[in-house]
């Protein structure tokens, strides 16, 4: 039984500077944990931290939205590709039609053509108002991006590599190849740049 008088249960003065001086080492480094400059600090820096992914939350679903209405108004443009690209053969015989027709003064003929002519403007007018635009390269370099070389042909008047025959025209759909055109180029030219001495 310890009573209150005992020598041991009561600090001694070495045991009690002790602690004064623990707390006193202590006190210091409490403080500066919890000063407000630090505290104001960490809150600042927690909120930068918050603005940030907020900042790349809402940039990820911008780029989200942005790339589902991409793939929404592709589909819409390109839905009709393979549609868009049968109708074509209808294009072109309407327009081997025109160009085989005979040239006379009958009355009837002439109305038919005049008829075929019609038609094809507004098979075109309705090919432009769904993005489907003419490629007719006559004279332009070849691209093999566009344009389908079936043949070469010797042409002194012409750089090599030009279009100087289209067999059949081509299409884009919205910026979009739908069929090549298929073309003749030149060989045997002048280089690209050099004129032609049509005097020899």
């Amino acid at each position: 039984m310890t009573h209150a008088s005992d020598p041991a249960a009561a600090p001694t003065p070495q045991t009690a500077a002790d602690a004064q001086a623990a707390a006193n080492d202590a006190a210091p480094e409490t403080q500066a944990k919890d000063s407000p400059e630090q505290r104001i600090a960490a809150l600042e820096a927690e909120l930068a931290e918050l603005k940030d992914r907020v900042l790349r939350a809402h940039a990820e679903t911008e780029n989200v939205r942005r790339r589902m209405e991409k793939e929404r108004d592709d589909a819409r443009a390109y839905a009709a590709s393979k549609f868009a690209k049968d109708v074509l053969s209808v294009a072109d015989n309407l327009r081997r039609a025109l160009d085989s027709a005979p040239k006379s003064e009958d009355e009837g003929l002439k109305t038919l053509v005049a008829g075929v002519e019609v038609t094809e403007r507004e098979l075109i007018s309705v090919f432009e108002r769904h993005q489907i635009k003419r490629i007719d390269p006559l004279g332009q370099r070849f691209d093999a991006n566009l344009h389908e070389a079936v043949v070469e042909i010797p042409d002194p008047t012409r750089p090599p590599g030009f279009v100087v025959q289209v067999m059949m025209p081509g299409y884009t759909i919205a910026g979009r190849l739908l069929r090549a055109a298929v073309v003749g180029v030149s060989k045997g030219g002048p280089a690209a740049g050099q004129s032609v001495d049509t005097q020899a």
